[in-house]
């Protein structure tokens, strides 16, 4: 990541909007919109496989639903955020993760300039190749400041999205479980 540029970036973005980048509480704002950039959008540096390459041999397959798990990401539309859960299932085969891996794996894909349909997809095929489940369903549910603080501003209104690979694809009843244990307190 080139902390230089972006600080030289942000500097131009404030005199365009008729601000002076000298002003006393705008003077380290492009230093720390760097560092921030450095953070919110780490997953373009890195690979689901480094946390999913992990994994525990167990003697029964079933599902495996690891939900809510907290995310926040960049709309690559206009670089405003979008946050919300993700619910990530899968049916073991012979092998589970550690259920920090799966939230590990969400990070991965949601610090980088998205949309919340390719994220859903990523992740679900990221756990297919990595993981080599039976299936894997993935759910997320989030709001999108593009739609609720500009444009349309719909505050609360949510997008869902869903990935189903595997078993999942075309079995109704696995879905219908997954839905059931995700709407279990």
């Amino acid at each position: 990541m080139d902390k230089l540029k972006i600080k030289e970036a942000v500097k131009m973005m404030l005199e365009a909007i008729g601000e002076d980048p000298e002003r006393e509480g705008l003077l380290d704002t492009p230093d720390r919109i760097a560092r921030m950039y450095e953070e919110i959008f780490s997953g373009n540096f890195e690979s689901a496989k480094t946390h999913l390459d992990r994994v525990f041999s167990v003697e029964e397959d079933g599902i495996v639903l690891e939900k809510d798990i907290q995310f926040y990401s960049m709309c690559e539309h206009h670089l405003i955020p979008f946050y919300g859960k993700v619910h990530v299932a899968y049916i073991s085969n012979g092998k589970v993760t550690g259920l920090s891996k799966l939230a590990r794996t969400v990070e991965v894909f949601a610090k980088r300039p998205q949309l919340q349909e390719r994220m859903t997809n990523q992740i679900a095929k990221a756990l297919m190749e990595y993981l080599n489940p039976k299936g894997v369903m993935v759910v997320i549910e989030a709001e999108h400041l593009c739609m609720t603080m500009r444009g349309v501003k719909k505050p609360g209104s949510k997008t869902v999205t869903t990935a189903y690979l595997g078993d999942f694809k075309d079995n109704e009843s696995l879905k219908n479980e997954v839905f059931r244990m995700i709407s279990l307190s």
